[in-house]
């Protein structure tokens, strides 16, 4: 049975990586949300966010490419230039 996110879950599973103080692992943010889900409707939402363009992540961390984001900016800025 596949478990379809609803609007606020995604929504809270946005703002939650938005506001992690750091790049977060994904069982970090998934242990971290307010409300408990299952883990593969959280793996659906980063899915989502992926296909969008809204997150980059792998095995070791959740990168917020959407919007405004001042840590990836910093990060952008002092990155060793080739």
């Amino acid at each position: 049975m596949v478990h379809e996110p609803r609007l606020d879950t995604i929504l809270m599973v946005e703002k939650a990586i938005q506001d992690f103080p750091s790049y977060p692992k994904k069982m970090e943010l998934w242990r971290s949300l307010p409300k408990q889900m299952q883990y593969q409707t959280f793996k659906r939402v980063l899915d989502y966010f992926e296909a969008s363009g809204k997150i980059i992540y792998n095995s070791s961390e959740i990168i917020y490419t959407g919007g405004n984001n001042p840590k990836l900016k910093e990060l952008i800025r002092t990155a060793v230039k080739l």
